[in-house]
């Protein structure tokens, strides 16, 4: 098993099972310590190759991921892996986009939807999940590929 995270460190969230994934703006340097096992960048294009695994989900700035299932997969994933390993998060800004998905990770780890938006604000950022179109897709959001429409 891979070390975890710091639980204290900047950007880390604690899920309710215990899994610690860190959420991060990519136009910050990347912070002192462990790097990820696995890292899934949400941006509109694609990013530079990374020294550890890691996945690019295609995510404009302020919308919503261009294929739905692809996310779901890439969610499931970063949430399944984040149990044994160093799992990253991370947009442009590590707000909206980093913001929704995390909360996509607390409903898939058992937070009711309706409460994932206000569970992010209250552990890792206070402005994540910029936009009402974001708020609704974490509403909307099962993980199962039966839920999210937009």
């Amino acid at each position: 098993m891979a070390e975890s995270w710091d639980p204290t460190a900047t950007g880390v969230l604690r899920l309710p099972s215990g899994r610690l994934v860190r959420g991060r703006a990519l136009r910050r340097p990347l912070p002192p310590g462990p790097t990820p096992t696995f890292g899934l960048y949400l941006l509109g294009t694609e990013p530079p190759a990374r020294a550890w695994e890691s996945r690019w989900l295609r995510w404009p700035d302020f919308r919503l991921p261009a294929d739905r299932a692809q996310a779901r997969l890439l969610l499931r994933q970063a949430w399944e892996r984040a149990a044994t390993g160093r799992v990253e998060l991370a947009c442009r800004g590590g707000r909206g986009r980093t913001g929704t998905a995390l909360a996509c990770l607390a409903v898939l780890d058992g937070v009711p939807a309706e409460r994932a938006v206000a569970f992010v604000r209250e552990h890792y950022d206070p402005h994540a999940v910029e936009t009402p179109w974001q708020k609704r897709y974490v509403a909307r959001f099962s993980g199962r590929g039966d839920a999210v429409t937009g």
